[in-house]
C-alpha cells in the first residue's frame, strides 16, 4: 500500500467555482473549529466567506471576537483583508429560521395561528430533525442571496454523521406521511360532512389518539395541520432543492474525524454514503493527531530505562555524585556539626538529589511511553481507514496544547490544515483487519 494522496486545502479555497463547504463527521470531533478555521484562512485568501455554525457552545463568537451570534451573518473584525476577503459568521437559531419560513409563506392571520399553536412551538423546537432541516434550509437562504462566494457549513452536532443528509427527508416524510394526512381529513373535507366522518370513521383512531397523546394535544396538532396545509409541499420542495444543491459540482464536502476507532468507522460510513448519493467529496480532514518529539525512542526502550532508574540499576551510587553536587555549589559548604562528618553529610544529600532527579527522569519516560502508545494506537486506526478507502486524499491536523479561543489560534489550526504532507502506512498496521 503506498502513500495516501494528500489533501491540499488552499487550491480547494481558492477555486472560484467552489461556492460551498460542508463539515460533516460525528459529534465532538472539531467541525466548528475546522469550519471557523476554513473560513478565516479563505477570506485571508480574498474570498468573500460567510460561516454558518450550529454549534450551541458559541466557541465560534468567541475565537471570531464576536459577542454573540444569532441568525443574522455579522462581520467579524481582525481578518486580513488586504486580498480583498471578509469573513462573516452566523449560528444557526432553529426556531427563528421555521418561524421565518412560516411568515414568508403563509398570510398573517394563518402566520399567527400556526406561531401560537402549542404543537408547533415544540415541533420547532426540538423535533427530530428539525435541525438538520433548519440548516439545509439556511445554507438554501444563504446561497440564493448570492451575497458571497464562499459558504462554510458546520453541520449539527448529532449522533450520526449521516443525520445531516438523512433529516430533512425524513421530516419532508414526516408532513407528508399517512398520520398527517388522516389528521388533515376532517379539515379538507369541511363543515359538517367533516364533523361526521370524524365522528364516525375516526372515532376509534382518535379515541386512541387521544390516550395517547392527550385531548388538548391531539386538538393542537390538527389545528396545526389545518393551518399549515398549503406549506407542506413547500417543506419537501425547498428540500430537494438544497439537496440538489449539495450534489452540485459548486460544493465540496469534507469530513472531520478524530484519529480514533468511532469517529474514523463513522468517517468510513459518510464516505460511502456520499458516494451513493454521487455528492462531491474532498477529502479527509484528520484533527488532533498526536506527535512527539522523540520518535527515535521506542515505548519499549522508555519503559526500560524507567524501570532501571527506579531500580538503581543504571545510577552510581559513589562519591561522584557528591563531586557533582560540589562542583555546582557556589559556595563552599558550611561546617559540620559535631554529630555528622563531611563524608555522610556529603553522600545523603547527593543521594537524594541524585534520587530526585531519577523519580523525575523516570516520570517522564513512562509519559513519553504512554505518548508513544497513543500514536501507534492512532496510526494503526488511520490505517484501517486508508486500507478500506485508500483513494481518499487526508491531512492531518496536530493537537494543539490548548483550546482555540481566537483568531490566532483559528490560523495555527488553518496553517495545520494546509500543510500538506502525503501520509505513510505504517508497517505494523498493515496486518490489522479493516473496521468493524
Amino acid at each position: 500500500m503506498g502513500a495516501t494522496p494528500a489533501l491540499d486545502i488552499d487550491p480547494l479555497l481558492d477555486d472560484p467555482a467552489t461556492r460551498i463547504i460542508v463539515c460533516c463527521g460525528a459529534g465532538g470531533v472539531g467541525k466548528t473549529t475546522t469550519a471557523a478555521a476554513l473560513g478565516v484562512r479563505a477570506a485571508e485568501r480574498g474570498r468573500k466567506v460567510v460561516v454558518l455554525t450550529i454549534d450551541p457552545a458559541r466557541r465560534l463568537a468567541q475565537s471570531m471576537g464576536i459577542d454573540e451570534l444569532d441568525n443574522t451573518p455579522r462581520r467579524v473584525k481582525g481578518i486580513d483583508e488586504t486580498a480583498g476577503g471578509e469573513l462573516s459568521a452566523m449560528m444557526l437559531d432553529m426556531k427563528r429560521t421555521f418561524d421565518e419560513i412560516v411568515e414568508a409563506h403563509a398570510d398573517a392571520e394563518r402566520s399567527r395561528a400556526i406561531l401560537e399553536n402549542p404543537f408547533y412551538q415544540s415541533l420547532s423546537a426540538g423535533f427530530a430533525g428539525t435541525q438538520e432541516y433548519m440548516a439545509m434550509e439556511k445554507l438554501g437562504q444563504l446561497r440564493a442571496r448570492d451575497e458571497w462566494d464562499l459558504i462554510v457549513v458546520d453541520t449539527p452536532p448529532s449522533r450520526s454523521a449521516l443525520d445531516f443528509l438523512d433529516a430533512p427527508k425524513r421530516l419532508g416524510s414526516f408532513l407528508d406521511g399517512k398520520f398527517i394526512r388522516v389528521l388533515m381529513a376532517p379539515a379538507k373535507v369541511g363543515g359538517r360532512a367533516g364533523m361526521k366522518f370524524l365522528n364516525v370513521g375516526m372515532s376509534m383512531m382518535t379515541g386512541t389518539l387521544s390516550k395517547l397523546m392527550g385531548g388538548q394535544l391531539l386538538r393542537d396538532v390538527q389545528t396545526f395541520v389545518a393551518a399549515m396545509d398549503t406549506m407542506f409541499g413547500g417543506f419537501r420542495t425547498r428540500a430537494d432543492a438544497t439537496y440538489r444543491l449539495l450534489q452540485a459540482p459548486g460544493t465540496a464536502f469534507l469530513v472531520v474525524a478524530a484519529p480514533e476507532r468511532d469517529a474514523l468507522r463513522e468517517a468510513a460510513y459518510f464516505v460511502e454514503r456520499l458516494a451513493a448519493e454521487e455528492m462531491p467529496f474532498a477529502g479527509l480532514v484528520l484533527n488532533r493527531v498526536h506527535g512527539s518529539g522523540a520518535p527515535q525512542l521506542s515505548a519499549e526502550r522508555a519503559l526500560a530505562a524507567a524501570e532501571n532508574l527506579d531500580e538503581g540499576g543504571i545510577v552510581d551510587q559513589g562519591a561522584g555524585n557528591a563531586g557533582v553536587r560540589d562542583s555546582s555549589a557556589p559556595s563552599p559548604p558550611a561546617e559540620p556539626t559535631p554529630d555528622e562528618t563531611p563524608e555522610s553529610r556529603g553522600g545523603s544529600e547527593g543521594r537524594s538529589g541524585t534520587r530526585s532527579v531519577e523519580q523525575l527522569t523516570a516520570g517522564l519516560l513512562r509519559l513519553h511511553a504512554e505518548r508513544m502508545h497513543v500514536l501507534a494506537r492512532e496510526q494503526r486506526t488511520r490505517d484501517r481507514f486508508t486500507a478500506l478507502h485508500p483513494e481518499v486524499a487526508v491531512t492531518e491536523v496536530a493537537a494543539l496544547p490548548g483550546d482555540v479561543h481566537d483568531l490566532a489560534g483559528l490560523r495555527a489550526i488553518a496553517d495545520r490544515l494546509a500543510a500538506r504532507e502525503a501520509v505513510e502506512p505504517v508497517e505494523s498496521a498493515r496486518s490489522d483487519h479493516p473496521m468493524g
